[in-house]
Parts: structure tokens; sequence; C-alpha cells
């Protein structure tokens, strides 16, 4: 496989990449070409069609894997490739992995170590609940799988058990040093409080928010898919549901924040501390990621933490 972090001005390549978007356009003197963006997990490449009768180059759509081959030359400083053939490829041809960003973590261990945290819930009534999603393989594929964001933070192939998983450590050492919390009421929240999001954003190669997800919103449907499975298990004290789904709706802390309620409970505050922490650790880490580390440079306003950041010095 070769990456497009590596790819060189001239070099010729013959790759399968996969299509993020395609249109045509025209020239300044009127002729037609295919404006193409290709994508692998190390990152994105322009890429251009200037020929589009050319019957070399077969038809393809975005969210295609495409097999490419052609000259990678300059444009502006930015690196760009002129396909000369291309046609779709078929399952069995690529390896999804390749093309899509992926947690650093192995997605098997982490859902072990989640898991863990299930079987350590005493109260009969969560842990019954936690095991009706986390024991169902399907539901086990689709979390591993499936990202925490379109963007922002953890947006990428296992991010929502990545970011899950981190909430519920914080969660885990909070309920040590603070005895006023329930932690089997805290640690149930919080491997449930995203759950939502399986349904807000659709699956890679896409990663974009569903019809549901617009008019809904994750917290909502989350707190709604835990509401229906409750209704499954007899005798589920109707206090304690309560309790559950104020945490997963007052989990961002603040009605700005897009929290349906504030906290009013102390396990839903120290949930709403506990997704903030690894929300903001992760964005911060995400935007130095390609920073170098000798680089100690101001890197500019980020919108998102509100102030300009750098490497710390060693």
């Amino acid at each position: 496989m070769k990456y497009i972090d590596t790819l060189r001005e001239g070099e010729r390549i013959s790759e399968v990449y996969l299509v993020k978007s395609r249109q045509n356009a025209l020239t300044k003197a009127g002729k037609p070409y295919g404006n193409v963006v290709l994508q692998d997990k190390t990152g994105t490449l322009d890429a251009k069609i200037w020929n589009l009768s050319d019957p070399g180059v077969e038809e393809f759509e975005p969210m295609d894997y495409v097999y490419v081959a052609g000259d990678v030359t300059s444009f502006q400083g930015n690196l760009q490739l002129s396909i000369a053939r291309a046609r779709k490829v078929g399952e069995g041809e690529y390896d999804p992995k390749d093309y899509l960003p992926v947690s650093g973590r192995d997605t098997g261990e982490m859902y072990q170590e989640l898991m863990g945290y299930v079987s350590s819930i005493q109260n009969p009534y969560l842990s019954q609940l936690l095991k009706k999603f986390f024991e169902d393989p399907s539901f086990e594929k689709r979390f591993k799988f499936h990202s925490a964001a379109k963007s922002v933070h953890h947006g990428f192939v296992g991010g929502l058990l990545e970011h899950t998983l981190s909430v519920t450590k914080n969660c885990d050492y909070f309920a040590k040093a603070y005895p006023i919390l329930n932690r089997d009421l805290l640690l149930t929240a919080a491997m449930f409080h995203d759950i939502g999001k399986l349904e807000e954003l659709s699956t890679f190669p896409q990663n974009d928010y569903t019809d549901e997800g617009q008019l809904l919103g994750h917290i909502m449907i989350g707190a709604e898919q835990v509401g229906m499975a409750i209704r499954e298990i007899p005798g589920f004290p109707v206090v304690l549901a309560n309790e559950l789904k104020h945490c997963i709706l007052a989990h961002h802390g603040e009605l700005e924040f897009g929290s349906p309620k504030k906290p009013a409970l102390v396990e839903a505050v120290a949930l709403s501390f506990a997704d903030n922490i690894d929300a903001k650790m992760e964005t911060v880490k995400e935007m130095l990621q390609g920073v170098p580390e000798q680089n100690l440079e101001w890197q500019g306003y980020n919108r998102l933490m509100e102030s300009n950041f750098r490497r710390t010095s060693k």
C-alpha cells in the first residue's frame, strides 16, 4: 500500500484509494474535467481527470474504492494526481482499515477492558441492563467500529469505544476519590452516555450525521434506547431508571452545550466532568499530532479550546 503521506512529486503510482468526493468542472478554456479527492488513513490527495472521455477511466462515485494510475505532480505547492486510468474495485481487493482513520489502540483489548467494568457492577438491574447491550455480538461489532464524532475528537474507527472506556476509567477514579458517588450508577451511565452516537452518525466511510442524528441528537437517542431496554427488564426500579436517564441527558453539563437537562445528581456532575476531560485532552492531542516534538512555536488560536496552543517543552 502506497500511503498518501509518502507520495512525492514525479512519482508514477498504481494504487487503490477511497474516493472522498468527485465532481465535474470546467477549465478556463471551457473544457470539462473531473475534480476528485482521494483518501486513505494518512490523509487526502487532490486528483484530476483531464480527459473524461478516456476509455481507461471507468465510472465511479464518491465513497467508492477505486484503483487509480497516474503521475504525481505539484500545483501551487500541493501534490496532485493526474489520473490516467481508473476503475472501481470490489470487496476483497482492499482492506478498509488502510483508508480510514483508526484508533491507536486495539479495539479487541479495549472492549475486553470495558467488559471488565461491566462485570464489576453489583446492582442486579444495572448489571442486567449493561449485559443486554454489551454482551450482544452485533452490538459489540458496531460499537468497536464506530466513531465518537464527525470531527472535533475521537472521529475515527474505534473512537466511540476508546472515548467510552476513557470516560468510564475517569468515573471509576472519581468513585474511589469521592465516596459520595454511587459507583454502579456512575459507571453504568458512563458506559451508556454516548450510545446514541451509533444512530446519530453513519458508519465509515461516510461518518456523517444521519437524519435521526440531525433531528434528535445522540443524547436524546441514547436516553430513549436505554429507556426502551429498561422496560424489558421486569421490576426495574423506576427511581433508578430515572436517575440513569438523567445522567445521560445531563452529561454535556450545560444547556448551551446541548444537554436537555443540567446535572441535578452528583453522579451526573461527575459524568459531565469525566466526559469533558477526555474530550478536551483528545482535542489537544489531535491538534498537536502533526507538530514535531521540537517545535515549540505557537500554533494559533483554536476555536474549540478558545486559546492559542503550543507544545510543552521537555
